[in-house]
C-alpha cells in the first residue's frame, strides 16, 4: 500500500531523515519507534507532504505522492493524526468532525460515520456540542482520530497519540485503534514512544535512530530483541 524509498528529509540544512526506507502493506498496524528527535514525526510529514522529502520517492498504491500537496495527499485516502492532537479549540465537536469530513459530499454517509463515532467514542457523543478546547486530553486525542476517520482514510497515520495521557485511557485509545483497524479494515502507520504498548498492537515495527531506520522486524520479534529492550523497553 505504501512505500517509502531512501527519502532524504530537511529543515533548512538541516537533514531529518537519511535514505529512510520504509513499507507498509494493506491492513496492518506497522509501528515506528525510537527516542525524541529521531526523526519519527518527520517521517509521517514527510508521507502526508507537509515537509515534503528533498531526495527519495513515497508511492502510495503504486502512485507517486512525494511532490504532491498535503490536501490531494488525503483526497486519495491518507489522513494523519498529528502530535499534540491539533483540533480546533474553538469549533464544537461536531463542527471538528465536519471539518474532518470537507473534501466528503456523501452526505448520507457522513451522517453513518458520524454515529459511528459516537459509538467508538460515546464521550464525544455526550459533548457533541461543546468546543474542542473545553474536553480533556484524552478527550482531545478522541476527537482527533475521529475527525481523521471522517475522511474515511485507507492509510491512517497516528503520531504519539499516548502523549501526555493517563494509562487507563492510553489503553482506551489503543483498544480503539486496534478496533478500527479491524473492523474498518483501515491500515495504520503508528508513531509511538511507548514501544512496549506499540509492538503489542503491531503487526511489523522499525526503529530509528539519528534519521535512520536501524532495525526491522515483526513486532513480536522486536519485543524480544536484546537492544530493542534496553533501549526502548526499559528491560
Amino acid at each position: 500500500m505504501l512505500e517509502v524509498k531512501n527519502i532524504e528529509t530537511f529543515y533548512g540544512n538541516i537533514q531529518a531523515l537519511k535514505d529512510v526506507s520504509i513499507q507498509v502493506s494493506e491492513g496492518e498496524i506497522i509501528t515506528l519507534i525510537g527516542a525524541n528527535g529521531a526523526g519519527k514525526t518527520t517521517t509521517l510529514m514527510s508521507i502526508s507532504g507537509i515537509v515534503p522529502p528533498r531526495f527519495g520517492e513515497i508511492y502510495f498504491m503504486g502512485k507517486p505522492i512525494h511532490k504532491m500537496s498535503p490536501n490531494n495527499i488525503v483526497s486519495l485516502g491518507i489522513s494523519q493524526v498529528p502530535e499534540g492532537r491539533r483540533i480546533f479549540p474553538y469549533l464544537t465537536v461536531l463542527e471538528n468532525l465536519d471539518m474532518g469530513a470537507f473534501l466528503r459530499n456523501d452526505t448520507e454517509n457522513i451522517k453513518r460515520d458520524m454515529e459511528y463515532i459516537f459509538e467508538l467514542f460515546p464521550l464525544l457523543a455526550q459533548r457533541r456540542r461543546q468546543p474542542g478546547g473545553t474536553l480533556s486530553g484524552g478527550e482531545q486525542q478522541m476527537l482527533a482520530i475521529s475527525r481523521a476517520i471522517m475522511a474515511r482514510p485507507r492509510l491512517l497515520l497516528l503520531d504519539e497519540p499516548s502523549l501526555g495521557l493517563a494509562p487507563i485511557i492510553i489503553r482506551q485509545i489503543f483498544d480503539i485503534i486496534t478496533k478500527i483497524n479491524r473492523e474498518n479494515k483501515t491500515t495504520i502507520f503508528l508513531v509511538e514512544q511507548n514501544a512496549n504498548l506499540a509492538l503489542k498492537v503491531a503487526n511489523r515495527g522499525y526503529v530509528m535512530e539519528n534519521g535512520r531506520i536501524t532495525i526491522s522486524d515483526s513486532a513480536q520479534s522486536l519485543l524480544s530483541n536484546d537492544k530493542v529492550r534496553k533501549a526502548y523497553l526499559g528491560l
